[in-house]
């Protein structure tokens, strides 16, 4: 017990001096979003077992044998981008919103977004009815079509960033405002969806952070075991690896030596429920963008750069990594899942294909 007193203050204290935030100059009269065609899933109301499904035929048609000059069409793509450390409502989170609408159009539309956490900076929301959901998600994603699915970060849920608010008003305020705007999925603090050949499993990092994931534990390698997906991500807020400025789990921050900030609770999380199991883990944490090169039989992704950026300073090995606004896009089919990172105007920087 004294070792998780002692970890909250020195995490309150680390939290304390974390970026500054971009000041917010976007545009008032930017309009909301239209609710019109969105994608709004049946969420049972359930606890953490929890799944949503996205109607989306993904099958592609079979050989007409009889006849060889015709010829199977190519299998439909699942198309979806991905951004974290995006709730700050400046110009920057405006801008990628802007890109993203225009890099899913131009390549025939995109399905949905994945939120990686910390959408509410610098403490999260008060309430369902708070402003920040219109000014930090609503109006910034307003160019967007699509549904995004969403997981906390540690400065959603109080204390500047620590990470921790004992009733969880503010996780609920977030689940609840599902059923305001259909645009934000979040049916609970951790849950699970089907979208195409892909399984989703979203997690409650912060909950890890703290040892609080005993149903995680559960419920996380029972979904991939059950899943007979041809691919399996899981997404949260926290990393396993990063170059970023926190770095590895089990030594976030360089403080290796101190338990529970140091991450060793995601590091062991991960390796027991994540490595192998899942084909990808997708986070943020880290304000960088990373491709890096896969490990335990898994690949890493950080996709924190929604809109603003720290220093890439680790060793890890790496595709790829950029310390400017950007976001993710991945295209899946049955038997391949591309990987590509935009630049916050639009710009492709770096592509590659994973096969099965």
């Amino acid at each position: 017990m004294l070792k998780y007193f002692i970890a909250i203050i020195v995490l309150s204290f680390a939290c304390s001096t974390d970026d500054v935030l971009v000041e917010n100059n976007a545009s008032n009269d930017m309009s909301e979003p239209t609710k019109n065609d969105m994608k709004s899933p049946t969420v049972p109301q359930d606890g953490g077992d929890t799944d949503v499904s996205i109607s989306k035929d993904m099958v592609a048609a079979k050989d007409v044998d009889d006849n060889p000059d015709v010829k199977t069409p190519p299998p439909t793509v699942l198309r979806f981008v991905v951004i974290g450390d995006q709730g700050t409502g400046s110009q920057n989170q405006y801008d990628v919103g802007i890109s993203m609408g225009q890099v899913c159009t131009a390549l025939g539309g995109c399905d949905f977004g994945l939120l990686l956490g910390d959408n509410f900076y610098q403490s999260g929301v008060s309430s369902v009815d708070d402003e920040m959901f219109n000014t930090h998600f609503a109006m910034p994603y307003s160019p967007l079509d699509f549904p995004f699915y969403v997981v906390l970060g540690n400065h959603d849920l109080g204390g500047d960033g620590a990470g921790f608010d004992l009733d969880r008003n503010k996780a609920n305020y977030q689940i609840d405002y599902s059923n305001v705007n259909p645009k934000w999925q979040m049916p609970n603090v951790y849950y699970s969806f089907d979208a195409g050949p892909v399984f989703f499993a979203a997690l409650d990092t912060t909950d890890i952070f703290f040892k609080g994931d005993s149903a995680q534990e559960r419920d996380i390698p029972a979904w991939a075991a059950a899943s007979t997906a041809p691919w399996k991500i899981a997404f949260g807020h926290h990393p396993y690896i990063s170059n970023g400025k926190h770095g590895n789990a089990g030594d976030y921050d360089g403080l290796e030596f101190i338990p529970v900030v140091n991450g060793e609770d995601i590091e062991e999380f991960v390796s027991n429920h994540i490595c192998g199991k899942y084909d990808f883990y997708l986070a943020g944490h880290d304000h960088s963008r990373q491709d890096l090169v896969a490990k335990c039989g898994t690949e890493f992704i950080v996709s924190g750069a929604g809109a603003k950026t720290t220093e890439i300073k680790g060793s890890n090995p790496n595709h790829f990594q950029s310390d400017q606004v950007g976001f993710l896009l991945m295209e899946a089919t049955p038997t391949t899942m591309k990987i590509q990172f935009y630049d916050k105007d639009g710009v492709l920087e770096h592509t590659r294909m994973v096969n099965r």
